[in-house]
């Protein structure tokens, strides 16, 4: 695996038990406990990488093209494409619950592990549900509607938890070393789904029992993958969130030789005025006024290019997952470079320059059609330039985000910027299921001109954003 470098630093002072790892407590403020904190930060950003690398095995077993592909041979129409990436995008409403609730915990770890492991054991409803079919008796129509229970479900209690989790990140990795880190933690998680989707789509599509059976062994597969990268969460520092949050808690970052130096001082802060706070944050809103936006344009076409390819084009499945591996190995080998480039120049300039090329993509795809020379050539270049496009999108979205909240109550910042994204994801995908189902072959085209409209004025509120530290 490869390292993320942390240099040297000044020592750390603790002045109240505030970080902990299950083997590691750290209340001290000698020059020992310093170096404890900065090797505890290291195994942290190393096992945060292999849960990364883990999630995304589940995550491959569990959506996308594999997902889409059982759900198509069930006989599903595009409005249950439009439900099935809606549903994880709207549950985000319940994400400032999570964010209430992880706040009166005592650990980041132990939440994370009651809402996702939760989440993800749902899945083994449907696996037996799938591998068992014939003995139940249940028809395709039912394995639809349990399959969309399933994701609401596992969607709920992961939207529960979504919040704390990336708070808890975002305070174990240093704020200079966000686009190095996550550059090189996207990148195993790329090179992960490259290799994992084309296997999984071999596997599904030959095996003996034909592909509903094949993608049922698949999934459980991806949920034993999944619950191992909850155990990687292990060795991660944990953090107390009441106590975070009734002390100020800040980094100063002082030279490009040292890391941040975490003080911790007696703040307390009444909940009105945190509420207040961050609506009187004018750089907050505007970004989430970008984010919304962009969540809805992107949406509005996003679900429907495997629905394109498998439907309309009747592409094999194994042929589609291929175009998704080149699709990972782009974003792999360019988001290290996104990575790097942003610590230089910003996120914010990235982000309106790529995000042009993004809003262009969907464009791209009117007049795809199943000939040799788009299936050989056309599909697999614009699979790569979305996979190195969208890197850079991803990436910089989340780092921007992490740079403009306080580091008091973050989740709260968090769960209300992924609850306006999930109702404009959500709102997307729908509007884009209702064209692509009633307006027959002419619609899918629509959408994607109507998307690249939309995502191009999305940009214009990320004009007027500020972007600390650039």
């Amino acid at each position: 695996m490869t390292s993320v470098p942390i240099e040297t630093a000044a020592p750390v002072t603790l002045e109240i038990s505030q970080i902990t790892t299950p083997q590691l407590t750290l209340t001290s403020t000698t020059k020992s406990n310093s170096q404890l904190y900065k090797d505890a930060i290291r195994t942290s950003l190393k096992a945060s990488t292999l849960d990364a690398v883990f999630a995304t095995v589940f995550g491959v077993a569990t959506g996308g093209i594999l997902l889409s592909n059982f759900l198509l041979e069930l006989g599903a129409s595009p409005v249950v494409f439009g439900m099935l990436s809606s549903i994880p995008m709207l549950v985000n409403l319940v994400q400032p619950l999570g964010a209430y609730l992880s706040e009166r915990s005592s650990s980041r770890f132990y939440y994370s592990l009651r809402t996702h492991g939760i989440a993800r054991l749902l899945w083994l409803i449907l696996g037996i549900g799938i591998i068992g079919s014939s003995w139940i008796g249940l028809t395709a129509s039912q394995l639809v509607g349990l399959t969309l229970l399933v994701v609401l479900f596992s969607s709920l209690l992961g939207g529960l938890g979504s919040a704390s989790w990336l708070s808890w990140l975002a305070m174990i990795v240093p704020r200079r070393l966000r686009g190095r880190y996550f550059g090189i933690r996207n990148s195993a998680a790329s090179l992960t789904n490259l290799l994992c989707v084309p296997l999984a789509g071999l596997a599904v599509s030959h095996w003996y029992g034909g592909t509903l059976q094949g993608y049922g062994v698949v999934l459980f597969v991806g949920i034993v993958f999944g619950i191992i990268s909850l155990g990687c969460q292990y060795f991660q520092i944990d953090m107390n969130p009441a106590v975070q949050n009734t002390s100020l808690v800040k980094y100063q970052h002082i030279s490009e030789s040292t890391t941040p130096e975490l003080e911790v001082s007696c703040a307390l802060a009444t909940p009105n005025n945190e509420v207040a706070s961050i609506w009187s944050n004018t750089n907050f809103l505007r970004f989430l006024l970008y984010f919304g936006f962009w969540m809805l344009a992107v949406n509005i076409s996003a679900p429907f290019f495997n629905f394109y390819m498998l439907d309309r084009l009747h592409l094999d499945v194994s042929c589609v997952t291929l175009y998704g591996s080149l699709q990972a190995g782009a974003s792999m080998l360019l988001i290290i470079l996104w990575g790097k480039l942003a610590d230089k120049i910003g996120n914010r300039r990235i982000l309106i320059v790529i995000g042009i090329l993004v809003a262009l993509t969907p464009v791209l795809w009117m007049g795809v059609s199943a000939n040799s020379w788009n299936i050989w050539l056309w599909l697999p270049l614009l699979h790569i330039f979305t996979g190195g496009t969208c890197a850079a999108i991803d990436l910089c979205n989340n780092n921007m985000q992490l740079g403009i909240v306080p580091v008091k109550n973050q989740s709260i910042y968090f769960a209300i910027a992924s609850a306006v994204a999930g109702v404009s994801g959500a709102l997307g995908t729908t509007i884009g299921g209702f064209i692509a189902q009633f307006a027959e072959q002419g619609g899918l085209l629509g959408l994607f001109a109507l998307s690249s409209a939309c995502r191009l004025l999305a940009i214009l509120p990320l004009m007027f954003v500020k972007e600390p530290h650039q």
